[in-house]
Order: structure tokens, then sequence, then C-alpha cells
């Protein structure tokens, strides 16, 4: 095994994981903002108070998950070089956006059970004053 190979592989993968990360948290999270004030009925402390919780356990989840899966295995030319970060660059951003997709439908679902809660209280109001 060819340590320098080796660490090469590490400084590229890294940084690249974790710029890859905060991009896909950053536009997540600021498209978000829009989802939480409707679920929240437009009370902007909690919906931006929530939505900052959820981005920080959007990084801690990713940016472990990218730690978790750093490891590398013989590495002795460029070629594997090239071969080991596309192979796991490329699942790590398959994963991200999977875990992406699984927050959007999670806002969505929060969106859907909020708008049915005020249906709801719309309704007992409603039903109170006849």
């Amino acid at each position: 095994m060819n340590t320098s190979l080796q660490l090469i592989a590490y400084a590229i993968y890294l940084p690249v994981s974790i710029v890859l990360t905060t991009l896909v948290a950053q536009h997540l999270f600021k498209h978000s903002k829009i989802f939480m004030r409707d679920i929240f009925n437009q009370r902007e402390d909690i919906a931006l108070a929530t939505n900052k919780l959820f981005k920080i356990g959007f990084y801690l989840i990713n940016i472990g998950f990218a730690l978790k899966i750093v490891r590398t295995y013989n590495i002795t030319s460029y070629r594997y070089l090239i071969e080991t970060l596309s192979a796991k660059l490329g699942g790590f951003s398959i994963y991200l956006g999977v875990v992406m997709v699984l927050f959007i439908v999670f806002f969505l679902k929060g969106r859907k059970a909020s708008k049915a809660n005020n249906l709801k209280a719309q309704q007992h109001k409603t039903t109170q004053t006849e």
C-alpha cells in the first residue's frame, strides 16, 4: 500500500464531502424556511429556530457518515486512487441526495399535518359560533 496515495485520497475526500454536505444543507434549509413558517402558522421565531436545529442535525448526520466511511484500502496507483475517490464520493453523493429527499418529505408531511390541524381548528370555531 502506498501511504502517500492513501493520504492524497483522504486529503481530497474529506474536504469534498464536507463541501458537498455544506452546499446541500445551505440550499435545503434556505428554501425550507417557507415550509417551516407555514407549519408553525407564520410564527417566525419558532420556524427559524426549528429550521436551525434541523440544519445542525443534517450536518451531524451527514458529516458523521462521511467520516464513518472514510477508510480506503489498497490504493497502489493513481488509477486506483481515482477509482476509489469516484466510488466514495459517488456513493456519498447518492446517500446525501437520499437524505435530502427524506428531509423534503418530512417538511411536506409537516406542512400537510399543519394544514389539517388548521382546518380542524377553523371547523371547530365555526361550530362554536353557530
